[in-house]
């Protein structure tokens, strides 16, 4: 359901004074079916880009043709396209989820002409955002989601047809894979929670908005956010269709990092920053450089080729290397995990900080991932394609995140910071050790 004004509202009466962030979400919320084709126009450049490669010939005629899309297609995904993502993420909030993020648009429109039924009590389980993006990771490994076109048609069709899927059986108008089942989700909430950008509440300006006009300015919340009380950017897809609802809603900059500083945090959010994505999401680009890969490999001896069901876009793999790289993906995600939170462990001593400390390590997790995407696409590359070392950047970046998490950690106390300290040494050690290998 689109938004529209039925009347003018005193903040609108003054649009021209405003911030430009108030602005920008008035605009937002004005222009909806500008939005809808700017996510019909992302899922028309989705849809080949993803589901085009595995079907271009490799032999004969139109090979060149063939790989030079592929080639395209992984650069832009791996290169641009996710890294993209997640720093438009750190500065602007999950305004890719709202306006651009194809699955999102296809999951919508499969809700507005779907059953309709009750979301199930399963999907609402804290825990998803962990799981899926862990499952989806490790998964994403075993069939070489970077090097193999069809690995990646692979698991973004079965994320997409999922999505339309939920969005065909559950919720009216409304985004229940998004909210609940994406594996993304997750990842996006933590990083919002950075970023300087979010829409503001009033909650006083909210009840003394009189009933007549509350029912006149109404709007449909897709990713089914409680407006109201809403405190977090993590749930709210930044869309705009609530911008100036009540007059209590508005698009406004923060410090960067604030929420993080004042957030409790919960289990479910360390389990998802310290083991997900510091942990599992560092391990997915330093298992290659384990020591001990190729020894264990040799070990195992399992000669036979992997079932495909488990490995099923590499069918040159053996049941002994795949055995392998998942044990080395499990040692190297516990082990980092481990050593990170044993700091934030030590620091808390019983006095219930553990989870706000986790929270201070978003932006090293945001930096290792970023690095890593960023650091794949480039392999595609020929060599020397480009005038300067691209791993003094990848070092860079991590090292500016590191200083970020400290800052943030400094916000708190200095013996929060000396925690966080000690818990970035091992990451950032290994992150280099793997940049300049």
């Amino acid at each position: 359901m689109t938004h529209v004004p039925t009347q003018i509202s005193p903040a609108d009466a003054g649009a021209g004074r405003q911030p430009w962030p108030e602005r920008l979400g008035l605009w937002l919320r004005d222009h909806q079916r500008l939005v809808g084709r700017l996510q019909w126009g992302m899922v028309a450049l989705y849809l080949p880009l993803v589901f085009l490669p595995p079907f271009l010939p490799d032999t004969g005629q139109g090979a060149q043709v063939g790989a030079t899309f592929t080639l395209f297609a992984r650069i832009l995904l791996w290169g641009i396209w996710l890294p993209g993502v997640l720093v438009s993420v750190l500065v602007l909030g999950r305004l890719w989820c709202g306006l651009l993020c194809p699955e999102g648009a296809l999951t919508a429109a499969a809700s507005r002409h779907g059953r309709g039924r009750a979301i199930p009590r399963w999907m609402k389980w804290p825990g998803w955002p962990f799981v899926l993006f862990a499952a989806v990771t490790v998964y994403g490994q075993m069939i070489s989601i970077y090097d193999n076109p069809r690995s990646v048609a692979l698991i973004f069709g079965l994320t997409t047809g999922s999505a339309l899927l939920v969005g065909w059986l559950y919720g009216k108008e409304k985004r229940v894979w998004c909210r609940f089942l994406c594996p993304m989700n997750g990842l996006f909430a933590m990083l919002a929670k950075l970023a300087p950008m979010h829409y503001r509440v009033d909650a006083r300006a909210w009840d003394a908005c009189s009933p007549a006009r509350a029912r006149a300015m109404r709007f449909n919340c897709e990713p089914m956010v409680p407006v109201r009380t809403m405190e977090s950017a993590s749930p709210c897809h930044m869309c705009g269709r609530c911008a100036g609802f009540r007059d209590a809603v508005r698009l406004e900059l923060r410090g960067w990092g604030a929420e993080v500083t004042r957030t409790p945090g919960s289990p479910a959010e360390s389990l998802l920053v310290i083991a997900g994505l510091i942990g599992l999401g560092s391990a997915v680009f330093w298992w290659p450089h384990a020591p001990w890969l190729g020894a264990l490999t040799e070990t195992l001896a399992i000669e036979r080729p992997a079932p495909w069901f488990l490995f099923a876009a590499d069918s040159g793999m053996t049941m002994g290397e795949g055995v392998a790289r998942l044990l080395t993906l499990a040692v190297l995600a516990i082990t980092l995990s481990a050593v990170v939170a044993l700091p934030l462990a030590v620091a808390d001593r019983g006095e219930g900080r553990f989870h706000r400390l986790a929270l201070t390590l978003l932006p090293l997790a945001a930096g290792g991932l970023i690095a890593g995407f960023a650091r794949s696409a480039w392999a595609f590359l020929p060599p020397h394609a480009a005038p300067f070392d691209a791993r003094l950047v990848w070092s860079g970046l991590l090292l500016a995140s590191a200083v970020w998490s400290l800052g943030l950690a400094r916000r708190l106390s200095g013996n929060a910071m000396r925690a966080i300290g000690a818990a970035l040494v091992i990451p950032i050690a290994g992150w280099l050790l793997v940049i300049w290998s």
